[in-house]
């Protein structure tokens, strides 16, 4: 993403909810979009909407709204959609395999180029169109490629270490997929991605809306009983 431009981590996760939208709008021929139906679509409200273009100077006209093209223009230069960026995938069991069948194929920009494992029955084979190499290659390889953002999803007693090791290779960037938070030098950002703590999240919110709506009904016979 452009660095020219400051902005607030959670602006900087939306951006490609906004592209992603565009780009159907702009396949449908629409000219136009207000940020009232950019809200509806992508489920953000309308002022944060406003509030995350603001960040980047005047995007729209009052009472016009967004111009589709222009937009889209502008967001897929910031987003760099026109540069493929090469990612590594280092552990290729069950998630590993899923990612790498997925291997971000409703992208243009980026792809998994090169994958790691410990396995020898997988190593030095092309596994959906992606060579997996044994990790004693990953600094070879990384530094050949010239790989800047892997993603980890080896088993937890190993994240660590292996993190560490491909900080050394020169990733700057890691998608951690394990359950544990990993340490890393100023320089080197994490994300992560806990897909258990998604889901309890997940059933803790449906589980409050459940008992909110029987607190509510409950109310409500309480007050029909009074009223008999």
């Amino acid at each position: 993403m452009n660095n020219k431009f400051r902005i607030p981590k959670a602006t900087a996760k939306r951006l490609p909810l906004y592209y992603r939208y565009l780009l159907l709008l702009n396949d449908e021929g629409k000219d136009k979009v207000s940020s009232t139906e950019l809200a509806e679509a992508v489920q953000v409200d309308s002022a944060s909407i406003r509030r995350d273009f603001s960040y980047f100077g005047a995007l729209g006209k009052r009472g016009y709204g967004y111009d589709v093209k222009n937009l889209l223009s502008f967001f897929k230069k910031i987003l760099n959609q026109d540069t493929l960026t090469n990612v590594a995938l280092v552990g290729v069991g069950n998630l590993g395999h899923a990612l790498l069948n997925y291997n971000f194929k409703r992208s243009n920009n980026i792809r998994i180029s090169c994958a790691f494992d410990i396995n020898p029955e997988i190593t030095g084979k092309i596994t959906q169109g992606v060579p997996v190499y044994s990790m004693d290659e990953m600094k070879q390889q990384i530094a050949d490629q010239q790989i800047r953002i892997a993603i980890l999803t080896v088993p937890q007693a190993t994240a660590q270490k292996t993190a560490d090791e491909m900080i050394e290779a020169g990733i700057k960037g890691i998608m951690n997929f394990t359950p544990i938070r990993l340490s890393a030098p100023n320089g080197v950002r994490i994300q992560n991605v806990d897909l258990a703590t998604e889901l309890q999240t997940l059933i803790y919110f449906l589980d409050s809306d459940e008992m909110i709506k029987k607190q509510l009904e409950e109310r409500k016979k309480a007050m029909n009983n009074t009223n008999k």
